[in-house]
C-alpha cells in the first residue's frame, strides 16, 4: 500500500510550513474578474500555515464546534483549501456546496446536514443571504496575524472532514463523508501514480465543490509540495494562456472543457510541450478530443472513480495512454475492483460486470451514518465496465443506462462513442426507450454540427455499418440544440428521458 504523505492534516501542513518562503505552492487567478485578493493570490508553504492558522483562529472565536458542519458557496478559492485544513484541526466537516445548483437544492442539502455556518465569496453573497444559514463572507476569515495559535488535539485517521454530495443524477443525492484518512490516502494514490513530484506546477480550473476537481491533482500536488495554479473557473483563453505563460506540466480536465480547447481558434498553433499529460476525470471519453492531444504529442491519461471512492480507484497512466485509448487503466496502488455480474458472481474475463471498489481511500458511510459500502467493505459503483487480458478496465456505461432490447443487452457507451466520431457530430446521448414490441429501442440523441443536411439519419446509420452490430443500432433518432448536462459535465439521461418521451406524445 501506498504510504500517506503524512498521518494527518496537521503534520502535512508542518511538512508545507517547512518548504522555502521564497516559492509559491498556491496562486490564485480569476479570469476576467477583479483582481485577485492579496492575502491570497501566492501563498507559499509558509504562507499557507499561518492562513490555516488565522482561519482556525477565527473560526474558534465564531463557537465552531468539534463534529459542526461548515458550508462553502463559492467558485474556486485559496480559502477553500485552507478552510479544510483549518476544519481538520478543529475537528469540522467541510461541505462544499455546488454553486450551480438551484436554491431550492441549496436548500435540501441544507435541510440534510445543517452547517453551522456558510462561508461565502464575493460571487455568491446574494445567494447566500437567502439562505437561513449564520452567513460568514471568505474576507471575514482573515488573516489574523500574530493571533495566538488554537491547541492542535490529536485527530484519528478516522475523524470526518469532507462531506461531499453526490451529483443526485439518480435521485436524491447523498453526502459522502471523507476521513482524513480517506483524503490522505487518495492523495498518497493520486501523487504515486501520476509521477508527481516538488517539480511539476499542476493547472486546476474544474470545480473544487467536486472531489473530481480537489482531490485527482490539487491536495495531491500540494502534498507532494508541488505548485497548484487554480483559477476561479474554466476558462478556455485562460488555460491556453495560463500554458503559453506559466508552463504547468499537468492539468485535469472533462470532455466539455476538452472539447473548448481542441475548438479554441488558438489550440492548433498552441504550445503544448510543457505538459507532460493531460488527466481527465471522465470515465468516457470522446474518441476524436483523446486524438486531438494525441497528434499534439501530448498523453489523454484517464482516472475512473466517483464522489465515494477518493475518487482514484482505476487509472491510465501516461506511459499506456498512447496505446489504451478508451480504456480507464488498471486498479491503482492499494485498490482493490471486482466485477459482478447481476447475481453477485464474478465475471468472467472480457464479460460486462458491475464495478465494486475497496480501498482506503474509498468512503465507509453516507451522512449521517449509512453505509456506502457491503460487508466485504466494498463500494458499488453501479458503472459496468469489461476486463481485458493485461488486465486493464473499459467502462461501457452505467448499469442503469444499459438497454435490453429483444433480450439482447446494448450499451449505450459503445454507440456513443462511434457515433462522435462522425464530422457531422458534436455531441450524443444514448437511451433506451419503452417499445411494446421490443421492450426498448435505442434512440439516439444528438447535436449535430453546423451546416447539416436536411437527411442527415442515413449518414449516421451508413457510418455504423460495419462497425457495429445491426441489432444495436438506433431505431429511433433525435435532434435537440444541447444536451441536458450536470455541472460537471455529465449527460442527464433521466431527464432527456423525460424529454423524448415529451417530444413523442
Amino acid at each position: 500500500m501506498t504510504p500517506s504523505p503524512a498521518a494527518s492534516f496537521d503534520a502535512l501542513l508542518d511538512l508545507l510550513a517547512a518548504l522555502p518562503p521564497e516559492r509559491p505552492v498556491l496562486r490564485w487567478f480569476d479570469p476576467g474578474g477583479p483582481a485577485a485578493d492579496p492575502q491570497w493570490r501566492s501563498l507559499s508553504g509558509p504562507d499557507l500555515a499561518r492562513r490555516v492558522e488565522a482561519v482556525a483562529a477565527n473560526l474558534a472565536q465564531a463557537g465552531l464546534q468539534a463534529g459542526d458542519r461548515i458550508a462553502w458557496l463559492g467558485l474556486n478559492h485559496p480559502a477553500q483549501i485552507a478552510l479544510l485544513m483549518a476544519l481538520a484541526r478543529l475537528g469540522g466537516v467541510l461541505v462544499p456546496m455546488n454553486h450551480r445548483l438551484s436554491p431550492a437544492e441549496w436548500g435540501a442539502l441544507i435541510d440534510d446536514c445543517r452547517p453551522a455556518l456558510l462561508v461565502h465569496d464575493d460571487h455568491f453573497a446574494d445567494a447566500a443571504q437567502a439562505l437561513a444559514l449564520r452567513r460568514l463572507s471568505v474576507h471575514a476569515l482573515g488573516v489574523r496575524e500574530g493571533a495566538s495559535p488554537i491547541p492542535r488535539p490529536a485527530r484519528s485517521a478516522d475523524s470526518p472532514v469532507l462531506l461531499v454530495y453526490t451529483s443526485g443524477t439518480t435521485g436524491k443525492p447523498k453526502g459522502a463523508v471523507h476521513t482524513q484518512g480517506n483524503l490522505l490516502a487518495n492523495m498518497a494514490i493520486a501523487a504515486q501514480v501520476q509521477g508527481m513530484t516538488p517539480a511539476d506546477t499542476v493547472l486546476t480550473a474544474l470545480p473544487l465543490f467536486h472531489v473530481g476537481g480537489l482531490c485527482i491533482q490539487t491536495l495531491p500536488a500540494l502534498s507532494v509540495g508541488a505548485q497548484v495554479l487554480l483559477f476561479t473557473r474554466f476558462d478556455a483563453q485562460a488555460t491556453l494562456d495560463c500554458v503559453r505563460q506559466e508552463r504547468p506540466t499537468l492539468t485535469l480536465q472533462v470532455p466539455a472543457t476538452l472539447q473548448a480547447l481542441v475548438n479554441h481558434p488558438e489550440w492548433p498553433q498552441a504550445d503544448l510541450s510543457c505538459l507532460r499529460a493531460v488527466w481527465a476525470g471522465s470515465s468516457l471519453l470522446p474518441v476524436p478530443l483523446i486524438e486531438a492531444c494525441h497528434a499534439r504529442g501530448v498523453p489523454v491519461c484517464n482516472v475512473y472513480g466517483s464522489t465515494e471512492t477518493g475518487p482514484f480507484s482505476i487509472a491510465l497512466p501516461d506511459a499506456q495512454a498512447f496505446d489504451h485509448i478508451g480504456s480507464c487503466g488498471w486498479p491503482v496502488p492499494g485498490v482493490d475492483v471486482r466485477l459482478l455480474d447481476g447475481e453477485g458472481r464474478d465475471v468472467a474475463q472480457g464479460d460486462v460486470g458491475e464495478i465494486l471498489v475497496r480501498g482506503p481511500n474509498v468512503v465507509s458511510r453516507y451522512w449521517p451514518d449509512l453505509p456506502a459500502c457491503d460487508a466485504d467493505g466494498f463500494f458499488h459503483s453501479g458503472d459496468l465496465a469489461l476486463q481485458t487480458q493485461d488486465g486493464s478496465y473499459t467502462v461501457v456505461g452505467r448499469a442503469k443506462d444499459m438497454v435490453i432490447s429483444g433480450g439482447e443487452n446494448i450499451y449505450p457507451a459503445e454507440i456513443e462513442n462511434l457515433l462522435v466520431q462522425h464530422p457531422l457530430v458534436a455531441e450524443c446521448a444514448v437511451v433506451g426507450q419503452d417499445d411494446a414490441r421490443w421492450g426498448e429501442v435505442v434512440v439516439a440523441v444528438v447535436v449535430l454540427r453546423e451546416p447539416v443536411q436536411e437527411e442527415w439519419t442515413p449518414a449516421l446509420q451508413s457510418f455504423l455499418d460495419g462497425r457495429l452490430a445491426r441489432y444495436k443500432w438506433p431505431r429511433r433518432w433525435q435532434r435537440v440544440d444541447a444536451l441536458p448536462k450536470t455541472a460537471l459535465g455529465k449527460v442527464q439521461k433521466t431527464e432527456l428521458k423525460a424529454l423524448l418521451k415529451t417530444s413523442t406524445g
